[in-house]
């Protein structure tokens, strides 16, 4: 019952700041670009719109909600109350994964993309590495501006590799990068379903660690005071 109060607290935080309504916008706008390509480039397009963007939102946002929740004492009540950290991952992991999910099903519709399930799923996994180093970097920081500095180079590791390798630039020792492994997931590429899903996992297995005993040392120091 706590976690679904806390997932249902999340998205309403969401609503209220117009996550929800910046992407129906957004959407809309996405399906009028899609429809100005020839059919040929749309499908390539429509990948790298879900990719960059409903994917890849918690990296962009993590550091706003976090210091939102700062400004609030969000932080401070959760961080002496029952709800532990591995809930407050979790619920942020999912609220943010609806968004991506729903906001790629409509893109994928849009454009008549074959095997919709598994472009949905692959879309989950993204959004959920992608939201996990969000809180990695925003659990670090204490101002919008360091969080920029922080995530504009994790951006360019996170974006170009997958970029160039749907573009069929694919070195070696690239091959099982996760995210390039994402990006073929929601291309349509599945050669290696299962192996890929495997390294993903662990990929995130490994990142929710790492967001753990970040989130962990950020609570215990709320309000410049180590609790």
């Amino acid at each position: 019952m706590r976690m679904i109060n806390l997932i249902v607290g999340d998205i309403r935080f969401q609503i209220k700041y117009g996550f929800y309504f910046v992407y129906t916008v957004l959407t809309a706008i996405y399906i009028i670009i899609l429809h100005t390509f020839p059919p040929s480039w749309r499908e390539h397009a429509a990948v790298i719109m879900i990719f960059s963007d409903p994917a890849a939102m918690g990296l962009f946002f993590m550091g706003a909600i976090i210091l939102l929740e700062k400004s609030q004492c969000v932080l401070n009540a959760l961080a002496i109350s029952p709800v532990k950290v591995t809930e407050y991952i979790i619920s942020k992991v999912v609220s943010l994964g609806l968004i991506s999910v729903v906001v790629a099903g409509i893109l994928s519709i849009s454009v008549k993309k074959e095997n919709l399930l598994i472009v949905l799923l692959a879309t989950a996994m993204t959004s959920t590495i992608f939201t996990l180093l969000g809180l990695i970097a925003g659990a670090k920081i204490a101002s919008l501006n360091q969080f920029l500095i922080v995530t504009v180079p994790l951006e360019m590791i996170c974006f170009a590799p997958p970029i160039l390798y749907l573009f069929g630039y694919s070195p070696a020792f690239l091959r099982f990068y996760p995210l390039n492994l994402c990006m073929s997931l929601i291309a349509g590429k599945y050669e290696k379903v299962l192996i890929s899903i495997v390294i993903i996992f662990a990929t995130i297995g490994i990142l929710f660690l790492v967001a753990y005993r970040c989130t962990l040392k950020m609570w215990k120091s709320v309000g410049g005071v180590k609790l």
